[in-house]
């Protein structure tokens, strides 16, 4: 997996996490990532972006050590000459440029996809923006959240608006710039072409919004704020107290995981409640069944609920903390460290968790 990309070259003109997060994807598949930071803003913002418990002297934040693993980085100010001529240098053997410029920034220092192609016909130029080339607002991910429905969705019913516990419009942006990527390389091996790529953070999250955009679309049905309930599955995200204090979540998608479900909290006639027959039904009187099933729960241990329902194939899970999650031997084998000059190590996890056999 480490040797996939081996040859290939990528010049990385972002910062934070979407394009940065762009980068680590092709470092991880062993490409040449040659990030370029802002030498008079001390680098990459996320180099300072310090909870208060971390080391004041440490010379990055854990934060950016999350998308900038095994990657060669040299600072530069792009606004000076000579800086500007190195980069091009790098640039006319490179494979792909990713960039998050402000609207009109790469225009400005001539490192637009237009400039750079005119040395490197072959080059790939991925760009991400908030709303679009050609709308000059800037672009955060807790606004880009605001703005595509995502916060109006979730949180508790009758609580506010929440935002997702991390970037996530960032993330899908990332995710839809490799693939475009990837489709451009696919085509350039077939035309000797390079090619823009583009993507903003307002469209993927547009395009991220799944069944709740359809449910929209087709039903005219507008989301509301559920917690972790599913607007069309129950019980699916309905959480549950054991009598050891733990909470489980469910995920029973089907009748016959229901019945099972009722079956290992003994309560099997349950499902033969004229309220509960059917998904439909039990969507309706959602409130009377998780009052049915709470009391169950409380009679029994977490881990007597969770064997059963793994033996059953009843899909219920424990919620866990960070700590807890890797404390999981599967978890620890998605670490990457990285031996730093000054002899720290940080750690991260893997952005590519896929297999190519």
């Amino acid at each position: 997996m480490q040797q996939i990309f081996k040859d290939l070259k990528v010049i990385e003109l972002a910062s934070v996490l979407a394009g940065p997060a762009v980068g680590m994807f092709f470092a991880e598949l062993g490409a040449d990532v040659i990030k370029i930071e802002n030498k008079l803003t001390g680098g990459d913002t996320t180099r300072h972006w310090k909870l208060p418990q971390e080391d004041k002297n440490s010379p990055v934040s854990a934060y950016f050590h999350a998308v900038n693993w095994h990657k060669r980085h040299i600072f530069m100010d792009l606004t000076q000459p000579g800086d500007r001529a190195h980069l091009l240098d790098l640039v006319k053997n490179a494979d792909i440029v990713i960039a998050n410029f402000k609207p009109g920034s790469a225009e400005k220092l001539g490192l637009d996809c237009h400039s750079l192609r005119q040395c490197n016909p072959r080059l790939i130029y991925a760009s991400i923006s908030a709303y679009g080339e050609d709308d000059l607002r800037p672009g955060f991910d807790v606004a880009i959240q605001a703005e595509t429905g995502w916060m109006f969705m979730n949180g508790e019913p009758g609580g506010p608006p929440v935002k997702m516990p991390v970037a996530l419009m960032d993330l899908l942006a990332a995710h839809q710039l490799k693939e475009g990527i990837l489709v451009a390389l696919f085509r350039r091996e077939r035309t000797g072409l390079g090619c823009e790529v583009a993507v903003s953070l307002f469209d993927a999250g547009i395009a991220s919004l799944a069944n709740q955009a359809t449910n929209w679309l087709n039903a005219g049905h507008l989301p509301q704020r559920m917690g972790s309930q599913h607007p069309n599955i129950a019980p699916y995200g309905e959480i549950f107290f054991t009598k050891d204090g733990r909470s489980l979540i469910l995920a029973t998608g089907t009748e016959e995981q229901f019945r099972e479900l009722c079956e290992i909290i003994h309560l099997p006639e349950l499902p033969e409640d004229e309220r509960f027959k059917t998904n439909t039904l039990r969507l309706a009187n959602r409130t009377a069944l998780n009052e049915a099933l709470a009391p169950a729960f409380l009679k029994m241990n977490a881990d007597e609920v969770l064997d059963r329902c793994h033996q059953l194939q009843v899909p219920v899970a424990p919620i866990r903390n960070l700590q807890e999650v890797f404390d999981l031997p599967a978890a620890r084998d998605l670490i990457l460290e990285e031996t730093h000059p000054d002899g720290s190590v940080s750690r991260r996890v893997r952005t590519v968790v896929f297999e190519i056999k």
